[in-house]
């Protein structure tokens, strides 16, 4: 990739960041640029794919047409691919011509059956948490030639910045929402507790075990059975606990 084109695609990557509002949106970003960056580079239409995997979460999928995530989808299902070979190995893995080259032999089948050529899996260094990787199709055999697969590993590398950069601020923002609502929750069970003591003059530590027995009886969470109290604090229906409750 030529310094000029690197410098355009750090920028638009940044700017795809900063100002898009949820990861999916970003990915939806990223496989816009990569189409059109490589489809420059190999002089033919080019779609692809990103596959991104992070623990305990599904993959999420994106692509710069829905042919791409169909195609993406085939692969997953299939279990065998260029794709998911270049995530296991940690470089770009090519199927240069579907009707020769014997690597993924249903693989190969179903892209020749969806009028696609040939196929470029390059990953994407996300770090330990999270994995990535650029699917990349081409209408005919011979595309991916050994200068593009360096000009779609380069962008790879520049679109890998992005997404760790994304999945941080994603990450911050989601610990906040949660300390919020653990905020909320204690606030929530510390009043039920104010009122449990009030009704029966006993302890904090009293009124909290009270509000304990309740949830299990009831099969409801803590934080729900405070809610209720909380709730029903100055209306008519008897919430009132008990030591016995």
């Amino acid at each position: 990739m030529e310094p000029t084109g690197q410098a355009e695609h750090i920028l638009s990557l940044h700017e795809l960041v900063t100002g898009t509002a949820d990861i999916k949106g970003i990915l939806q970003g990223v496989t816009g640029f990569a189409s059109k960056a490589m489809s420059q580079a190999a002089g033919a239409p080019i779609d692809c794919a990103l596959t991104l995997r992070r623990r305990k979460r599904t993959a999420t999928v994106a692509g710069s047409s829905d042919k791409a995530v169909d195609l993406d989808h085939i692969e997953q299902s299939i279990g065998r691919g260029p794709c998911l070979d270049a995530l296991d190995a940690g470089r770009p893995m090519l199927l240069d011509d579907v009707s020769t080259d014997t690597s993924w032999p249903e693989y190969s089948v179903a892209l020749a059956a969806e009028g696609v050529g040939s196929a470029l899996g390059v990953p994407m260094d996300l770090g330990e948490t999270s994995e990535a990787v650029l699917n990349f199709f081409a209408p005919v055999a011979g595309l991916f030639t050994d200068e593009v697969v360096h000009e779609a590993a380069a962008f790879a590398d520049v679109a890998g910045s992005a997404l760790r950069l994304a999945i941080r601020i994603e990450t911050v923002e989601q610990l906040n929402i949660d300390l919020k609502a653990a905020m909320a929750s204690r606030t929530t069970i510390d009043l039920a507790c104010g009122v449990i003591m009030a009704q029966n003059r006993c302890t904090p530590e009293e009124a909290f075990e009270v509000l304990g027995k309740a949830s299990s009886h009831r099969n409801q969470k803590l934080h729900a059975v405070a809610a209720d109290i909380v709730a029903h604090m100055s209306g008519s229906d008897d919430v009132s606990l008990k030591f016995e409750d």
